[in-house]
C-alpha cells in the first residue's frame, strides 16, 4: 500500500466514522470497524488486546448485559465506539501524513518529498552535514580512549574470588 492510498483510505474511514456518529447504525458500525481494523493492521500491524484496551475502542462506559439494547442505548453505543475508533484513525492519519512516519505496509508512493525506502541505508531524512564525518571520527576516537571502562579497577579480596 502506498502512503497516498493509506491517507485516502484513512480519510474516507474518518468521514464514515463522523457519519456514523451523526446517523448511528449497529450493522454499519460493525462493517466500518472491520474495514478500519483491516486498514490499521495493514499499515501498523495487528493490535493485541492490550493496545485495544489502551485505546478503549469498543469498550463503552455503560455496557448493557443480559438483554437487548434499546434503540437509544444502541445509538449511544454506536456513537461512542465510532468516536473512539475515529480518534484512533485520526492519530494514524496524523502519523502518516503530518509526521511522515514509516508504516508496515508501505510500498512506496510517498506524497510530498522523496520516499524513505528510496534512500540509501542510514540516510533516512538526515540533512546533509559536511562536518558530520569529522565529528563522527572524533566521537569514535573519544570512545576508543574509554574501552577499558568495564575492567575492574580495584583488586578483589581473595574471599570474593571464589
Amino acid at each position: 500500500m502506498t502512503r497516498d492510498e493509506l491517507i485516502a483510505r484513512t480519510r474516507q474511514l474518518v468521514d464514515e466514522g463522523d457519519r456514523l456518529r451523526a446517523n448511528p447504525s449497529l450493522a454499519s458500525l460493525q462493517m466500518w470497524l472491520q474495514r478500519s481494523d483491516d486498514l490499521l493492521a495493514t499499515a501498523w500491524g495487528s493490535m493485541d488486546r492490550y493496545h485495544l484496551a489502551w485505546l478503549m475502542v469498543g469498550k463503552p462506559k455503560a455496557i448493557v448485559r443480559g438483554r437487548p439494547m434499546t434503540p437509544g442505548e444502541e445509538a449511544a453505543y454506536v456513537r461512542e465506539v465510532a468516536e473512539q475508533k475515529t480518534a484512533a484513525l485520526r492519530m494514524s492519519l496524523d502519523a502518516v501524513e503530518r509526521q511522515g512516519m514509516p508504516f508496515v505496509g508501505e510500498t512506496g508512493g510517498v506524497g510530498p518529498g522523496p520516499s524513505a525506502i528510496d534512500r540509501p541505508p542510514g540516510r533516512s531524512g538526515l540533512p546533509p552535514d559536511p562536518a558530520l564525518a569529522e565529528r563522527l571520527a572524533e566521537a569514535r576516537r573519544l570512545a576508543d580512549a574509554h574501552l577499558d571502562h568495564d575492567v575492574p579497577r580495584a583488586p578483589r579480596p581473595e574471599k570474593m574470588q571464589r
